[in-house]
């Protein structure tokens, strides 16, 4: 069973590198998948280069979804950091 959350990517920069990055580290203890999905693509949120292949500025909405809900508090994780800007 999955568990989905939409989310809006509400930076300046939007996901960039370094944003991604803390989003790749937010996914270190994952016990499945997680994923961003935006406009019908997918990306594995534990690679950088997914993420930034996914091209999400200010104002972009996304699908986290997460493959096993022991992962759940790495889904809450996510969305803090997207919902805080990432830290900017």
């Amino acid at each position: 069973m999955t568990l989905s959350r939409h989310l809006t990517i509400t930076n300046e920069l939007g996901l960039h590198a370094r944003s991604a990055a803390k989003i790749v580290a937010a996914t270190r203890a994952a016990k499945g998948g997680v994923w961003i999905e935006k406009d019908g693509e997918r990306a594995d949120a534990t690679s950088v280069i997914d993420l930034l292949a996914l091209s999400c500025g200010k104002g972009t909405r996304i699908t986290l979804r997460i493959d096993n809900l022991s992962d759940s508090e790495i889904m809450d994780k996510i969305e803090e950091l997207v919902n805080n800007g990432f830290g900017e």
